[in-house]
């Protein structure tokens, strides 16, 4: 006669008695949910310090590759790229080349 809800328990109800269906919110569901809401703003926390830390590599290694480019592309005719230390290094001196390829 009495049909429960979708995702409730089924009951006994019998015409005429007081018959009360719980919409399942325990109280041991609403704290489950509140610890997975904990966890997942935690993890969110982490997850956007590691992005953060992976675009901030992704933007040193997009910047070499630029200077390098810059470099290699230099008026400097002694001029190149030192792959170990990111620089641009004149080939008679040994030292940086601050000018003429940035």
């Amino acid at each position: 006669m009495f049909a429960a809800h979708a995702g409730a328990a089924t009951t006994n109800c019998s015409p005429g008695s007081t018959c009360v269906i719980s919409g399942g919110d325990t109280a041991l569901e609403k704290e489950r949910a509140r610890q997975e809401k904990e966890q997942w703003d935690d993890t969110r926390s982490l997850r956007q310090k590691v992005n953060r830390r992976a675009e901030k590599e992704f933007d040193k290694v997009d910047r070499a590759i630029d200077a390098e480019d810059a470099c290699l592309k230099s008026s400097v005719v002694t001029a190149y790229w030192e792959p170990n230390t990111l620089r641009c290094l004149d080939a008679n001196t040994g030292r940086e080349v601050s000018t003429g390829w940035k």
